[in-house]
């Protein structure tokens, strides 16, 4: 008896010479074979073999850590567009804003995408942190990825905290001053982060330089750093954490 092709919709596409070249073995149809083929494929192997449906249902999740992660590709990509229009000194930066506000065409709409997008996702952490805390997803084996998570909310926090003296207004600029005495009165090391974080003794022109590098390179690119991990480990730890 000859080997016949697979049969379902898609038997014409696994029988071609081009799907073959590509998947080069066939579906597996066994626990075993699924197995095999997730930890032997590049891309298969950061999902675990077998996850609880459970875990996944929207009542349980209200996709808050989708909506997080939604919000921060969202943020990047109209940051990005901010960027071409921004410039990080003292005389041109509020002026660049109100450009963006009454000149440039779709400016405000963009400008307002960012800076409420930004609000939504300190929320949306912030209802993720107390939802995994409340399941108690930071008992074992999860306690690791938790440390992850309040890193992420931590780095969440000072994203928005960065990008907040940015618009160099008479707002921005009092509440950056009242943040750095808060953070100047720590025992020891308070002052010397101050310093690091201005560049001077007051706000200014190096305050708002070094709060760019800050809110466009240095947080994101750790914020992704840890993105990646958390994600990795949620998988690897079996999924979400099931009701209690």
């Amino acid at each position: 008896m000859s080997d016949s092709p697979r049969r379902g919709p898609l038997a014409w596409l696994r029988a071609t010479r081009p799907w073959r070249s590509v998947a080069r073995h066939p579906v597996p149809d066994t626990d075993v074979g699924r197995a095999r083929i997730v930890i032997a494929n590049l891309w298969l192997h950061l999902r675990p073999v077998k996850v609880d449906p459970r875990t996944y249902r929207l009542a349980d999740t209200f996709c808050l850590g989708g909506l997080s992660a939604f919000l921060f590709a969202l943020l990047t990509v109209t940051g990005v567009f901010l960027m071409v229009y921004f410039r990080p000194t003292v005389p041109e930066a509020y002026h660049d804003i109100e450009d963006l506000m009454y000149a440039i065409p779709g400016g405000a709409f963009l400008r307002n995408l960012h800076r409420w997008g930004a609000h939504a996702m300190v929320v949306t952490v912030a209802l993720h942190m107390v939802r995994v805390f409340l399941r108690g997803a930071y008992r074992p084996p999860r306690e690791f990825n938790w440390v992850v998570g309040v890193s992420l909310l931590v780095l969440t926090l000072l994203l928005s905290y960065t990008g907040y003296l940015l618009p160099w207004d008479q707002l921005s600029l009092w509440a950056v001053s009242v943040g750095t005495e808060m953070a100047a009165s720590v025992p020891w090391l308070g002052p010397a982060a101050r310093r690091v974080l201005l560049g001077a003794d007051e706000v200014g022109a190096s305050a708002v330089l070094r709060f760019y590098v800050l809110h466009c390179i240095v947080l994101p690119l750790a914020a992704v750093s840890l993105m990646g991990v958390h994600f990795w480990r949620v998988r690897k730890d079996g999924g979400l954490s099931r009701p209690l």
